[in-house]
C-alpha cells in the first residue's frame, strides 16, 4: 500500500512542478477535478477501481486509521462496494465479537482480530425511551440500551424470582436479551425489564462501526434464542408478560435481513411436555427453549421443564425451514446434551460437526463433546478443558468456530480473559488423551471484573 500512495504522490509532485511554468487559469484547470470538484477519486491519478483492489487486500484492523484520511477514502472504506469486492476476491475476516458485563446494567462489546491479536471496542448504542410492551401498551424506560444488553442477573436468579415471587415483575432487573449474526452484521434483540417484554432489534454493522435500530420483532421476548440460516436469523422461544406472570413462548420469527421483514413460524410443540401425568405438574413445570444451534440445514433446539430448582431435559426439538415444520429430535441428542446452567445449553458446529462443553463437577474443569449422528451419542473429543465455573457469572465460558477450528472462551481466576484453541496431535480415535491435546492461546486481555454474556463470530 506504502508503494502505491508514495507513486501517487511522487506523480502528484511531478504533476504541481510542471504546472509551473503553466499559466495560472492552466494550473486552476488542472486542480479543480481533485481539490474542488464534486468527485475526487480515492488515489490521485489512480482509476477507482484499482484503488479498490488495494483497499480491498489490507487487514481490517487498518480501515479504523484509514477513514480517517479524508471523506474520499471514509466513503470509500465504509461502502457496499468494497465489501462486496472482499467477498469476490476471497478476502473476507472472521472476528470474534464478545459481549461482557463490566457492572449492573453495563455491558460493554470487543471485536478481536485473531490474525493482529489486537482488540477493538465497539460504539455503544443509542439510548432509547418509551417502549411498548408484548401487550401494545407504552411503558417509560430510560436507560441507555447498550448498557442493558444481554442479563444483569442471573438466568437461574431470575426463574427462581418467577417461581418464588421473590421479585415483583415491576421491579424485576433488566435480562434476557438475545445476540445473533445475520447477513454480516450483529443482532441484540429483546429482552425484559421490569414489566415490559421488548421486541426493539439493534444492528451493529462493522463496516460503518455504527448501531442502527431496526424492525422490530413481532413478539417482545426474553431469553429468546437466536442462530443463523440460509442468510436469515431464526429467533424462538424465550418468555413474555402473561396475565399471571411469566409466559414461556412457543412462538418464533425469522428475520429476511434483505428485505429487514420479520416473518411467523409455527409454534413449538413441545410434544414430551405433553405426556405429564398430572394438570397440577402441567402448571408447575415450564416449558422453555433451553438452546439453538443451526445444524445439518435445520434448527436444533433443545428443550427443558423448570421449576426452581428443579431442572429437567426432555430432548428437544428440530425445525425444517423447507417443510416449515417441527420434529422431534433423537433421543440422545436431545436427553445427552449437556446443560451448562438453568435455561442454557451451549452448542457451535464446526466443520459441520456439533459441538458442546460440559462442566466437571470440581468447577476447575470441562469435557468438549461433539455430537455422533450415526450413533446418535455425544462423544468426549477433549477430556479435560481448563475452565472455572463462578458461581456468580453469567456464562462462566463461551464457544465459537473460528478459522474452522474450535475456540474456547473463558476468564481466570486472575480477571485475564483468554481465547482458546484445542489442538490434537496424533489423535485417531474418538477421544483424545489429555497427553495429546495442546491448548493454543489466541489473544487475551485483562477485563478486570468483567462477566463473559455471549460471542459470536463475523466473517466480513
Amino acid at each position: 500500500m506504502g508503494s502505491y500512495l508514495s507513486t501517487a504522490i511522487s506523480k502528484a509532485r511531478s504533476m504541481d512542478s510542471d504546472e509551473v511554468h503553466g499559466s495560472v487559469s492552466n494550473k486552476r484547470a488542472k486542480i479543480t477535478p481533485y481539490d474542488c470538484g464534486s468527485y475526487s477519486r480515492i488515489i490521485p491519478t489512480l482509476p477507482d477501481e484499482l484503488s479498490f483492489q488495494i483497499l480491498a487486500r489490507l487487514s481490517r484492523i487498518h480501515y479504523l486509521k484509514m477513514k480517517l484520511v479524508s471523506q474520499t477514502w471514509k466513503a470509500a472504506i465504509t461502502g457496499a462496494e468494497l465489501a462486496q469486492l472482499r467477498k469476490e476476491l476471497g478476502l473476507t475476516e472472521e472476528w470474534l465479537y464478545i459481549l461482557t458485563r463490566v457492572e449492573a446494567n453495563k455491558l460493554e462489546c470487543y471485536a478481536l482480530d485473531p490474525l493482529f491479536q489486537k482488540w477493538q471496542r465497539l460504539p455503544s448504542m443509542p439510548s432509547f425511551a418509551n417502549e411498548a410492551d408484548s401487550t401494545g401498551r407504552t411503558q417509560y424506560s430510560v436507560f441507555r440500551m447498550w448498557n442493558v444488553v444481554g442479563s444483569s442477573i442471573r438466568i437461574a436468579d431470575f426463574f427462581r424470582g418467577w417461581f418464588w415471587r421473590r421479585y415483583g415483575l415491576d421491579q424485576m432487573p433488566f435480562c434476557g436479551c438475545s445476540v445473533g449474526v445475520a447477513d454480516g452484521c450483529l443482532y441484540v434483540l429483546g429482552g425484559f425489564s421490569k414489566a415490559v417484554a421488548l421486541n426493539c432489534v439493534w444492528r451493529y454493522d462493522p463496516c460503518v462501526n455504527l448501531w442502527q435500530e431496526v424492525n422490530p420483532m413481532i413478539s417482545g421476548r426474553a431469553f429468546s434464542k437466536a442462530s443463523l440460516l440460509e442468510s436469515k436469523l431464526y429467533v424462538v422461544g424465550g418468555v413474555s408478560r402473561g396475565r399471571n406472570g411469566l409466559l414461556p413462548l412457543r412462538s418464533g420469527e425469522v428475520f429476511d435481513p434483505k428485505t429487514g421483514l420479520w416473518s411467523e413460524l409455527p409454534e413449538m410443540p413441545f410434544v414430551k411436555a405433553q405426556v405429564l401425568p398430572t394438570a397440577f405438574l402441567a402448571d408447575v413445570l415450564k416449558p422453555i427453549a433451553t438452546g439453538m444451534a443451526s445444524y445439518n440445514g435445520k434448527l436444533y433446539v433443545p428443550q427443558s421443564l423448570y421449576s426452581w430448582p428443579f431442572f429437567f431435559d426432555i430432548g428437544g426439538e428440530i425445525y425444517d425451514s423447507e417443510l416449515n415444520s417441527w420434529s422431534t429430535m433423537p433421543d440422545g441428542l436431545g436427553d445427552g446434551w449437556p446443560a451448562r446452567q438453568a435455561g442454557t445449553k451451549l452448542g457451535v458446529v464446526v466443520n459441520d460437526e456439533l459441538y458442546t462443553l460440559e462442566p466437571s463437577s470440581s468447577l476447575d474443569s470441562g469435557q468438549i463433546k461433539r455430537y455422533d449422528a450415526e450413533e446418535d451419542v455425544w462423544r468426549t473429543m477433549v477430556p479435560h478443558v481448563p475452565v472455572h465455573d463462578f458461581t456468580d457469572a453469567e456464562s462462566p465460558y463461551l464457544l465459537a468456530g473460528l478459522h474452522g477450528k474450535l475456540h474456547v472462551i473463558t476468564k481466570e481466576a486472575n480477571n485475564n480473559l483468554q481465547v482458546m484453541q484445542a489442538v490434537l496431535e496424533n489423535n485417531t480415535g474418538n477421544d483424545a488423551p489429555e497427553e495429546n491435546v495442546l491448548w493454543n492461546i489466541v489473544a487475551s486481555k485483562n477485563f478486570g471484573a468483567a462477566e463473559l454474556i455471549s460471542c459470536q463470530v463475523l466473517n466480513v
